[in-house]
């Protein structure tokens, strides 16, 4: 179930970011965008898995409770008392909804229709923060903190991935970055605080290495190395590629967005990643929670209760200095204009680098 539940978590982030980018872009006017062509069957597919993908946290605990009372008893109790049962049915009926919508009415001719499914798609964001950990935490706070955090995301990314993978051509991008820009960087400081927010409901900051050495730790860790990159894309595509555009108008910015949209696919990964293991403050350190990750790249012998300390040695500085080769590589490749999978690879290496470099500092 964890691999089915990270699947599923990661292709759910992916429907929202389909869906909200989708309406948004299509209440811009047609000359401040490229020429975009989201097909009906994209948006119902998003709409049909939002269904899907957040029934497998119900599905999970159903499996997990049925041999005490059978699974006919269990799936009731679970849909009609536990809130991420009830959420599922209030998200279900809403999916159901907006998917009749989008058969019956076109949303790329008229602006009204497109309004409508922003209210259906973030009424399912509602859904989902109202069933969030962090909501069952510290309730209210956790629900606005966690919703946030989605929307800002699904606004930035989901842009982001419509331009990318389904517009015509890249007309119009020097307009479509004027004002793509400044909403990228709101959507990311709202992302950057919430998202503090919400690791200090599950992580005291001051234990955010000794969680390294449990599987959401390292989840949290790899998260927070691929945000790196994904900077140094999103500053690539709003400074330096402006200036290409200007100085060159048969530049095509696409394969760098796309890159930039696949290194947040893995983001989103690691996120479903961190959803499917217990957090820090429920988790006790030993021989059988440990990360198997953790274990393999330690240089140490592991022992219960032992904390984290970071102390740079020759090998670790080495590494230090090979990932941030590795980052002026990704930004090299595209003054050179080369292949834009040859900086996803060096993006993914320094990542690689990175995390090596800081496993192999603990003492």
């Amino acid at each position: 179930m964890l691999v089915l539940g990270v699947i599923s978590d990661t292709l759910l982030y992916l429907c929202f970011a389909l869906l909200i980018g989708s309406f948004l872009l299509y209440l811009v006017p047609a000359g401040k965008r490229p020429d975009i062509h989201v097909p009906k069957g994209v948006l119902m597919a998003a709409t049909g898995g939002i269904a899907i993908f957040s029934f497998i946290p119900v599905l999970s605990l159903i499996l997990h409770l049925y041999q005490d009372i059978g699974l006919s008893q269990t799936t009731q109790s679970v849909l009609f008392t536990f809130e991420v049962g009830k959420a599922w049915i209030f998200t279900y009926l809403i999916s159901n909804i907006l998917f009749i919508f989008i058969v019956w009415f076109d949303y790329r001719k008229k602006q009204l229709y497109a309004y409508v499914g922003i209210f259906f798609t973030v009424v399912l964001i509602l859904a989902l923060g109202y069933s969030s950990h962090a909501t069952s935490i510290v309730e209210w706070k956790g629900f606005l903190t966690h919703t946030s955090h989605f929307t800002a995301i699904s606004v930035w990314v989901g842009i982001l991935i419509i331009v990318s993978w389904f517009s015509k051509d890249h007309s119009n991008w020097l307009r479509f970055l004027k004002w793509f820009t400044p909403v990228a960087m709101v959507c990311f400081t709202v992302t950057i605080i919430s998202g503090l927010i919400l690791m200090s409901v599950v992580t005291d900051f001051k234990d955010y290495t000794n969680a390294w050495m449990i599987p959401y730790g390292q989840a949290l860790l790899i998260k927070h190395l691929l945000i790196v990159p994904l900077l140094v894309y999103a500053t690539m595509n709003s400074l330096l590629i402006k200036n290409k555009l200007r100085s060159d108008e048969n530049f095509n910015p696409k394969p760098w967005t796309k890159t930039e949209s696949v290194v947040i696919l893995l983001i989103f990964s690691a996120t479903a990643a961190m959803g499917q293991q217990s957090p820090p403050h429920e988790t006790l350190v030993t021989d059988t929670s440990v990360s198997k990750l953790f274990k393999i790249f330690y240089q140490g012998e592991f022992q219960p209760g032992m904390t984290v300390q970071l102390i740079l040695n020759t090998t670790s500085v080495s590494l230090i200095i090979l990932s941030v080769l590795f980052l002026v590589l990704a930004l090299f490749t595209l003054i050179k204009k080369a292949p834009a999978m040859l900086s996803f690879c060096m993006s993914i290496l320094f990542v690689l680098s990175s995390y090596l470099s800081l496993i192999i500092s603990i003492q």
